[in-house]
């Protein structure tokens, strides 16, 4: 089995390789290829992953390109983790925003539409590379914005699984709480990438019994302080929502405190260059500790499961992935790319059935799928008012006079990627 990861000199790439080695049984890697276009990042990265194969006895080897062609030539699954533009970019997506009074993220908001105009075209470019070279070769992407990456890459005809660490997060948060193993914690997980709720907690599988009342009464102190939001409304909710529905949910006092420190882009800019030195070290045969700061918790344990699953008997037949809607939630297009459960094996993943939705959840998913419409369609024919239209039409912003200073500044930050503007 060969796996190309794209973006393989991002510092992430020794938590994935950490989880090959450590699952090499679930999924069993031949040749792992990092491609990247920083050879020096590369060479540092891949010198710690070869490391962490050799600790654990892992017969796997792992090979480093810059060129993508090259790169996925023959690859059974391609894995893409890319970030066009860099912290530099992230940064920008962060604090232009916050001039015009509106949350500064990477994937939702003015930030993240950015983000998807920067990246759906780059994206989709290397999807056709693979494509030439091995049609049958699974895309899983872990590229944010997740949902209009991978709507992008569905459309255009690619084998596509979108990938997020934050359904994994909560199974591991809930089975620790729970004193079980996290194969036993099965999420009722509706929604967006990056806006979904837990509406059950189920022990043992799908059909389980459901024991979120159960979690919230006994630990709802420290799952409300996790998620950065009153106890008092998870209660009222009585379901747990992903931490960035605080975006929406306190958006006023989120501007506030981002305008009072640092971005997380230049956090993480920090850790990267200290990260970048460690893995230089000849000695460093594991992942160092600060990469747990750096995000992406679980993320290897999640991607091995889903290429497990794609390619073979490996993986578990239920996993929350991003895909096509299907008529799963009624009141969305069946093109639209929801997170949900689902039922994933060689020929991809089939959402299960998800019960009528409260008004709360539907009415926010119908408006956000609504921008994220607009959105891959500024990414895919760019243009002035395509971009306005999409900001225009998100709930974080809403106003015209906001999206036209938004539009304005979008644009300017981002010229040197938008081959319309």
């Amino acid at each position: 089995m060969k796996l190309a990861v794209v973006g393989g000199g991002s510092t992430y790439t020794p938590e994935l390789i950490d989880g090959f080695a450590r699952l090499r049984d679930t999924l069993p890697i031949e040749e792992l290829v990092l491609v990247d276009p920083a050879a020096d990042r590369l060479e540092l990265v891949s010198g710690l992953a070869r490391r962490i194969f050799a600790r654990q006895d892992h017969a796997g080897r792992i090979t480093t390109t810059t060129d993508v062609d090259a790169g996925v030539a023959d690859a059974d699954a391609v894995l893409l983790q890319l970030r066009v533009g860099g912290q530099a970019a992230r940064n920008q997506d962060e604090t232009w925003p916050l001039e015009c009074g509106c949350v500064g993220q990477e994937t939702t908001g003015a930030g993240g539409l950015a983000k998807a105009l920067r990246t759906v075209p780059v994206v989709l470019d290397i999807a056709e590379r693979v494509r030439r070279t091995n049609p049958d070769a699974w895309i899983i992407d872990f590229t944010n914005p997740v949902g209009i990456v991978t709507r992008a890459l569905l459309q255009a005809g690619h084998k596509a699984v979108g990938l997020c660490n934050v359904a994994i997060g909560f199974q591991r948060k809930f089975a620790r709480l729970l004193e079980v193993e996290p194969g036993q914690v099965h999420l009722d997980h509706v929604g967006l990438n990056h806006l979904s709720w837990e509406l059950g907690v189920r022990l043992g599988g799908p059909d389980g019994e459901n024991v979120l009342p159960k979690l919230l009464a006994e630990h709802g102190d420290a799952i409300a302080d996790d998620l950065r939001m009153p106890r008092k409304l998870v209660d009222r909710l009585g379901v747990v929502p992903s931490y960035y529905l605080r975006y929406f949910y306190a958006h006023d006092e989120v501007v506030k405190e981002l305008g009072t420190k640092p971005s997380r882009a230049a956090e993480v800019a920090a850790m990267e260059k200290e990260l970048l030195e460690m893995y230089g070290d000849p000695a460093l045969d594991e992942k160092p500790e600060l990469l747990a700061k750096r995000g992406g918790a679980f993320y290897s344990e999640a991607a091995v499961d889903l290429a497990a699953s794609l390619l073979g008997d490996g993986g578990s037949p239920v996993q929350v992935v991003n895909t096509y809607n299907n008529g799963t939630l009624p009141f969305l297009a069946d093109d639209a790319v929801i997170e949900v459960q689902a039922r994933v094996g060689r020929g991809g993943a089939t959402p299960l059935a998800v019960p009528a939705l409260d008004p709360l959840y539907a009415g926010l998913i119908a408006n956000v799928t609504a921008y994220e419409d607009l959105a891959l369609e500024a990414a895919l024919r760019g243009g002035r008012d395509r971009v306005f239209k999409a900001l225009l039409a998100h709930p974080l912003i809403g106003q015209y006079d906001y999206a036209e200073g938004l539009t304005d500044r979008l644009i300017a930050h981002n010229r040197e990627h938008l081959a319309w503007a």
